[in-house]
C-alpha cells in the first residue's frame, strides 16, 4: 500500500480484506470488532493532531490563517492494551511546535481497555450523540480518554454519513435470483417491549451474496414490510426470481404486492417450529425427523421443476393423513401455504440447503443481539439501526455464495425469462372485409 495511504485508511483495507479470507462467520465478526476498535481510536488520534496545529493534513498553513506553528512528521507506533490483546496505533508526530502536543487518548497512562466491546459498540450504538461517545472512551480508556467534543463529532459524522449513503444508495445494478427477508427484535428504550428491524439480503445472478437493506418495523404487519420493500424498489430493486421470509402473514402480504412475479418460498426451518410447537415433547422427535425426509430428494431421480414440486406435495399430504387424527393442530399448519414450502425445488438443486430457509441471516442477527448485550439497550432507531448495519455490513463481506453450474445458470435464465419475462401472447386474428371493389372477396362471413 503507498506509504502516503493514510492509517486509517489501511485499516479500512484490512477490514474489506476480511471477506477474502477462509475463516469462519464467527472469526471474521471478532477480527471485525477487533480492528473496528483499532479504526475508531486511529481516527481519533489522526482527528486530535488535525485539531492541534488547526489544519488537514497536507494542508498549508498559509491557507489558514489561525494554523498554528508546525508541521506532521510521520508516525511512531504505540500499543493500547485491549482484553482481545494488543492494538497497535500509529500516532501522529509533529514537529516546529512552540508547545508540546499530547494526546489525551494515548497519554502515557493510557495502556488498557476495560472492554474492547465496549469501545466499539458503544461508539456505534449509543445513539451517535457527542456526549454518550465522549464518557464511553472514557470507561473504556479511563480519564487520559476524554478527548474534545469537535474530536468525538468528527468520528461520529464519519461512521453516521456512511450509515447514510447506504441508506440511500441507488440499487439498479443489484440483479438477484434470491432474495433473504427476516426480522430481529431489540430493546431500544427502557421498560419498553423489543422492537423488530427488518434485514433483506440476497444473492447475485453471479453467485455472490449482496446485503440489501435494513429498516425498522412496528411489528411485522403489513405496513412495516410494504414500506421496505416499497423503499427498495423505489431505489431500483429488480424483482428476484425467489423471495425467502417466514411465515408473518404482513410480510407475506408484502412480498405478494412489491414482487408479484417472483415466487415466494416459507422457511422451512420456522415452520418446522411452529409444527413441532403443536406436538408434545415426547412426540417431537419422530414428527421432526418425518418432516424433514418430505423433503429428502437425493432418492428422487427426479430434477428439479414442477414434477419434483408435485412429488414432494404428495409426500406432505401423506404425511398429514398419517398423523392428522393424532395431531391436527400441527398438520393444519403443515398443510397451510404448502405451495410455499415447495417453491425451491424450482431451482438448481445444489442451491436447495441454502435458499429453503432465512436461517442464515437469523444467525447473523444472533451476533448482533449479542454485542448489544455489552451495553445492555439501545436507547434509539438510529442507535439500533447504526449498530445493526454496521454488524450486517461487514459480516456480508464474509458470507459465502453459490456455486452456479452451467445446468444451474440454464436453469434459472430459463426462470427468470418465464416469471419476470414471459413471452408476449400474439394478438388473435381478427375478421377483416376488404373493400367493395370489383374482384375482391369480403373476409367476413
Amino acid at each position: 500500500m503507498p506509504h502516503r495511504v493514510s492509517p486509517t485508511d489501511r485499516i479500512r483495507s484490512h477490514i474489506d480484506e476480511l471477506s477474502a479470507q477462509d475463516k469462519t462467520l464467527p472469526e471474521i465478526l471478532e477480527e471485525v470488532a477487533r480492528l473496528g476498535a483499532q479504526l475508531l481510536m486511529q481516527a481519533a488520534l489522526e482527528a486530535e493532531v488535525t485539531e492541534f496545529p488547526g489544519r488537514d493534513r497536507y494542508q498549508r498553513a498559509a491557507a489558514c490563517g489561525d494554523a498554528r506553528p508546525g508541521s506532521r512528521n510521520g508516525y511512531r507506533e504505540v500499543t493500547v492494551k485491549t482484553t482481545a490483546g494488543p492494538a497497535r496505533l500509529s500516532r501522529p508526530k509533529l514537529r516546529g511546535t512552540t508547545e508540546a502536543f499530547a494526546s489525551r487518548l494515548s497519554g502515557s497512562h493510557v495502556t488498557k481497555t476495560n472492554a474492547l466491546e465496549t469501545l466499539v459498540i458503544a461508539s456505534f450504538a449509543r445513539g451517535l450523540s457527542v456526549r454518550d461517545v465522549e464518557a464511553a472512551l472514557a470507561g473504556a480508556l479511563g480519564d487520559q480518554a476524554a478527548i474534545s467534543r469537535s474530536t468525538v463529532s468528527s468520528v461520529c459524522g464519519q461512521i453516521k454519513d456512511e450509515y447514510a449513503a447506504r441508506a440511500r444508495r441507488r440499487l439498479d445494478d443489484v440483479v438477484l435470483d434470491y432474495l433473504f427477508l427476516d426480522a430481529s427484535f431489540f430493546r431500544m428504550h427502557p421498560g419498553s417491549p423489543a422492537e423488530p428491524v427488518l434485514a433483506a439480503w440476497g444473492i447475485t445472478t453471479g453467485g455472490k451474496p449482496a446485503f440489501i437493506g435494513l429498516a425498522p418495523g412496528t411489528g411485522e404487519s403489513a405496513d412495516a414490510g410494504h414500506d421496505f420493500l416499497q423503499d427498495l424498489t423505489e431505489r431500483g430493486l429488480p424483482s428476484p426470481l425467489l423471495v425467502i421470509s417466514d411465515g408473518a402473514p404482513g410480510l407475506i402480504a408484502a412480498i405478494e404486492q412489491a414482487f408479484p412475479k417472483a415466487l415466494r418460498q416459507r422457511c422451512l426451518i420456522h415452520r418446522a417450529r411452529n409444527i413441532l410447537a403443536r406436538v408434545p415433547a415426547g412426540m417431537q422427535a419422530e414428527v421432526k425427523d418425518a418432516y424433514w425426509q418430505l423433503f429428502d430428494t437425493e432418492d428422487l431421480k427426479t430434477g428439479p421443476g414442477p414434477r419434483l414440486v408435485e412429488l414432494i406435495d404428495r409426500r406432505i399430504t401423506e404425511m398429514a393423513a398419517r398423523y392428522g387424527a393424532t395431531y391436527p393442530a400441527a398438520m393444519k399448519c403443515l398443510l397451510a401455504d404448502r405451495e410455499g414450502l415447495t417453491a425451491y425445488l424450482r431451482f438448481p438443486a445444489e442451491h436447495h440447503n441454502r435458499v429453503r430457509h432465512s436461517n442464515f441471516i437469523e444467525r447473523t442477527f444472533g451476533e448482533t443481539r449479542r454485542r448489544t448485550r455489552v451495553i445492555g439497550r439501545l436507547p434509539g432507531e438510529t442507535s439500533c439501526l447504526t449498530l445493526v448495519r454496521a454488524v450486517l455490513d461487514r459480516a456480508s463481506r464474509g458470507w459465502r455464495g453459490l456455486t452456479m453450474t452451467s445446468d444451474g445458470l440454464r436453469l434459472l435464465q430459463d426462470l427468470r425469462r418465464s416469471l419476470l419475462d414471459p413471452p408476449r401472447q400474439l394478438r388473435p386474428r381478427t375478421a377483416t372485409t376488404r373493400d367493395d371493389r370489383p374482384g375482391n372477396v369480403s373476409a367476413t362471413a
